[in-house]
């Protein structure tokens, strides 16, 4: 879905709100907010933001992840084992 394709006024958020929030549940597509004829938010329902939230976090892990083998940060397979088994004891 092209986000160009669901840009709406304010204006029509304010009067159709309920068919707004039923058309985003449905869908799940994100809406565009207009103001003077600029875009000022984007609208989505909450299962889709949390999706969102949480490929971020994910995103963010993998990211921190790289940047520690960059900086040799890291543990070979054996070594990694040995202090798990240390720590169950």
């Amino acid at each position: 879905m092209k986000y160009s394709e669901n840009i709406k006024p304010i204006s029509y958020l304010k009067a159709h709100a309920a068919e707004v929030s039923r058309s985003l549940n449905e869908l799940r597509e994100p809406m565009v907010i207009t103001q003077n004829g600029e875009a000022r938010m984007v609208v989505q329902d909450i299962r889709s933001y949390e999706q969102t939230q949480e490929t971020l976090a994910l995103l963010k892990i993998l990211a921190l992840g790289s940047q520690q083998v960059e900086q040799g940060k890291t543990l070979d397979a054996a070594e990694a084992f040995q202090r798990l088994r240390r720590q169950d004891r």
